[in-house]
């Protein structure tokens, strides 16, 4: 009887070989600004920025100081063009501040007012994932305008990390907005909602076709005030346009505008077979 050799050869790396490795390392490393500082610090910015804003233990004056050298920092990692006035950034959008935060509590109104399980505005901002989803997209969304490179998709990507909800800082999003349950919501950049939507959780407002030179073009839909739009359901193209009021179902999926006060539902056909009706 045979008995198999289990026993591994191990592979020690030479001087030589190891030389060889580094060299080609370093050869195929070509990008000069992935400096993953960037993404961490900017983590770290955002944290800082979401408890300025709402935690009440944390003290607002200190930390705006805090802040303002948090950012200091990305600038030194992220504004790449020495052109561009990436010093002042931080001072226009500062002052924006207050107002992003007064969007935030209408946002978190409209969850509380729209969900029957919430048993406090405490709770919706303390364990929604998707009023934290809309904040950091709104935070983002004002760098964003702003043309600070780079810096807002990470902070929505980190929100996305902790959330499962993608929502592009370039998308445009009105007041009182509430998305529930959250996950695998996605959001294009180009996507235009106005007031008082409402979106479950799975929905995709994406772009008709994929293609590199439609980067300046509007891809992504538009959905009008009023709008309720179910689970799953799946909204295409830049001139989509789903009118005010209306109601789309879960799964649905879009590639035409509806007009105003529309009810949508995907109908699929459901069979149940039994023992006695084979």
């Amino acid at each position: 009887m045979l008995i198999p050799n289990f026993e591994r050869t191990k592979h020690i790396l030479t001087p030589m070989n190891r030389d060889q490795v580094i060299n080609a390392l370093k050869k195929h490393k070509k990008q000069p600004y992935l400096d993953y500082k960037l993404k961490s610090k900017t983590e770290e910015f955002t944290q800082t920025l979401f408890y300025t804003l709402f935690d009440s233990n944390t003290p607002v004056e200190s930390n705006l100081t805090v802040l303002e050298n948090q950012f200091d920092e990305l600038v030194d990692l992220a504004c790449w063009k020495t052109e561009s006035p990436c010093k002042k950034v931080w001072q226009n959008y500062v002052v924006q501040l207050p107002h992003i935060l007064e969007s935030l509590k209408l946002d978190a109104a409209a969850i509380q007012e729209g969900d029957p399980a919430s048993l406090s505005i405490e709770e919706v901002y303390m364990a929604y994932p998707g009023f934290y989803a809309i904040a950091i997209y709104r935070l983002a969304h004002v760098l964003y305008k702003e043309g600070f490179p780079l810096v807002p998709r990470l902070m929505t990507e980190f929100a996305h990390r902790q959330t499962g909800v993608d929502i592009n800082p370039g998308a445009t999003i009105g007041k009182s907005f509430f998305i529930d349950h959250a996950t695998g919501v996605v959001i294009g950049e180009t996507a235009i909602i106005k007031d008082r939507v409402k979106v479950y959780q799975g929905v995709t407002l994406g772009a008709l076709f994929v293609n590199k030179s439609l980067q300046q073009t509007k891809r992504h839909p538009t959905i009008e005030s009023n709008v309720t739009i179910y689970a799953n359901a799946t909204i295409l193209g830049g001139e989509t346009v789903i009118g005010a009021n209306s109601v789309i179902g879960g799964n649905a999926w879009l590639t035409a505008s509806v007009p105003a006060n529309s009810k949508v539902f995907h109908s699929p056909e459901i069979r149940i077979k039994t023992a006695k009706n084979g």
